[in-house]
């Protein structure tokens, strides 16, 4: 009996090998920031960000993903179009490390077995954690480091647009916000309770951050068959 389990075991890992295509490639682009310092323009990159993602395509209309980027977020009073924000004149600077997953829907079927150029638009979501620095400004102004860390979970929303290159070359453009359920990636909100006071802005409003790019990746794996999806 133990080694029929065995054997259907194995049968059942081979099929479900053969069963998948892979994706791995790179983001290029940029971020911004809209919170409770600089400007708040939805889509406007101001500083690089770059990373890496793999995709796991468990149906020509869906996939599995996961991504690790880098960035700098920036924001700067003077660049704002509000007046208050101007004459406040602050500024900060954050590097944030994002570790994303979750699932990409394509909008027509997306084979990457079937001969000829193939696009689509595309979403994504799922969700999103960075690992960030924490600052505050003081009673003057300053910006201040507290000399801690902590951890930004938030809900990725992409939208973007891909094609085929070659055979195993896919080429997209996106742009995907953040939204986050921390007010501490600018120094509007501190980390530390003691601090609490030095606070401003809206403190009912989260922040969130856009990355705007293109990602190229590489397909790879045996030829799926999705009929079971």
């Amino acid at each position: 009996m133990r080694h029929k389990i065995i054997v259907l075991l194995s049968f059942f890992i081979i099929g479900t090998t053969s069963a998948q295509i892979y994706e791995i490639g790179v983001f290029l682009g940029g971020s911004n920031f809209i919170g409770d310092v600089g400007a708040t323009t939805y889509i406007a990159p101001n500083n690089l960000a770059i990373g890496g993602l793999l995709k796991w395509n468990r149906s020509p209309r869906h996939s599995f993903r996961a991504s690790l980027t880098y960035a700098k977020l920036e924001g700067i009073d003077s660049k704002s179009i509000d007046n208050k924000r101007i004459a406040r004149n602050y500024s900060f600077e954050n590097d944030i490390v994002e570790l994303s997953a979750g699932m990409e829907f394509t909008f027509f079927d997306f084979d990457l077995h079937i001969t000829g150029n193939k696009t689509t638009p595309y979403l994504y979501t799922g969700i999103s954690v960075a690992h960030h620095d924490n600052y505050f400004f003081t009673a003057t102004g300053d910006y201040r480091s507290e000399n801690t860390t902590s951890w930004a979970f938030g809900i990725p929303i992409v939208f973007g647009i891909k094609t085929t290159i070659t055979n195993h070359i896919i080429l997209a453009g996106e742009v995907g916000a953040r939204y986050t359920f921390s007010d501490e990636l600018d120094g509007s909100m501190p980390d530390a309770d003691f601090r609490q006071n030095l606070s401003f802005g809206n403190t009912n409003s989260n922040d969130w951050y856009v990355f705007t790019g293109i990602t190229l990746t590489y397909t790879f794996g045996q030829r799926p068959c999705y009929c079971s999806y």
